[in-house]
């Protein structure tokens, strides 16, 4: 199989050809897949139903061993696909404590940091 990520690719069932495409692709497109499902409030407000996550939103997590917690993220980590989220930390055999990454589809939107006046969100603008 070639490396190179093709912008021209469909889809496909198989997991392997998913996964190689998600692990190829450019930072530009792997940004996209930041992507977080929104509240029922806020969906119901903007009419729309994901957006990538940023730094300083806060969001609820429902999957994992940490579900249920809400924080701030902290950090985003495009390359990786990973958010951190403050308050969620693993403890590690010397004691010293690390955030833990977490997959974006597994976290709910629950307020915007609405302080960039960059990101336009919904259809209001």
């Amino acid at each position: 199989m070639k490396k190179k990520f093709s912008k021209s690719w469909v889809s496909s069932k198989k997991p392997r050809k998913k996964r190689k495409y998600r692990a190829n692709a450019p930072l530009n497109i792997k940004r996209k897949f930041l992507s977080s499902h929104l509240s029922k409030e806020l969906r119901d407000k903007y009419k729309i139903r994901n957006i990538p996550v940023r730094k300083n939103d806060k969001v609820k997590i429902v999957r994992g061993q940490f579900k249920g917690k809400t924080g701030k993220i902290i950090k985003v980590i495009t390359k990786k696909s990973k958010v951190y989220i403050e308050n969620i930390q693993n403890t590690k055999n010397d004691g010293t404590k690390v955030y833990y990454p977490i997959d974006p589809s597994n976290l709910i939107i629950i307020e915007f940091d609405l302080t960039d006046k960059k990101r336009k969100i919904g259809k209001n603008g």
